[in-house]
């Protein structure tokens, strides 16, 4: 994982809006970098569900979210289409953005070892530093314990 201080690693991504986001043309507000598994699986869908439900309230602290998995801009709009997410999927198809954030792992089900995408957060301050990392072992309540600490380190620069 990547340590709290640290410069973030920028990336630029195609979205499933059509558009791109690039990290770096976001400095001067802190953006929250939610990675997860893949799209139309439950967990992944309950996940980005409760960041899209408090979407309003990280952009009332004045934070951009955007969340990022490796399949396909198309499989992205389908998956947020289904599911009517505010915040945009990014796509990692080349898995660049998983490697350097270090969310790309070997990963074991049900005996089974393989490689993916790990779910960790991690949000980004306005300078470009890593502020916080979290480790989604709880997918359920992991956007609400994102919000809090986003608002706490928001809330202790002003």
């Amino acid at each position: 994982m990547l340590e709290i201080g640290k410069t973030a690693p920028d990336f630029t991504l195609p979205d499933d809006r059509g558009g791109t986001f690039k990290l770096s043309a976001h400095r001067g507000k802190p953006v929250v970098v939610e990675f997860y598994c893949e799209d139309g699986t439950e967990g992944c869908e309950v996940e980005n569900r409760e960041f899209s439900a408090l979407a309003s309230e990280f952009g009332k602290l004045g934070v951009e979210l955007v969340a990022i998995s490796p399949q396909s801009v198309e499989s992205h709009r389908k998956f947020s289409e289904k599911n009517g997410f505010v915040q945009p999927l990014l796509s990692d198809a080349d898995l660049k953005a998983n490697r350097a954030y270090d969310v790309w792992q070997q990963k074991k089900l049900w005996g089974r070892e393989y490689m993916g995408t790990i779910r960790v957060t991690y949000l980004v301050d306005a300078k470009g530093k890593i502020a916080g990392v979290f480790h989604a072992r709880r997918i359920k309540g992991h956007a609400q314990t994102v919000l809090d600490a986003t608002r706490a380190l928001v809330e202790g620069q002003r």
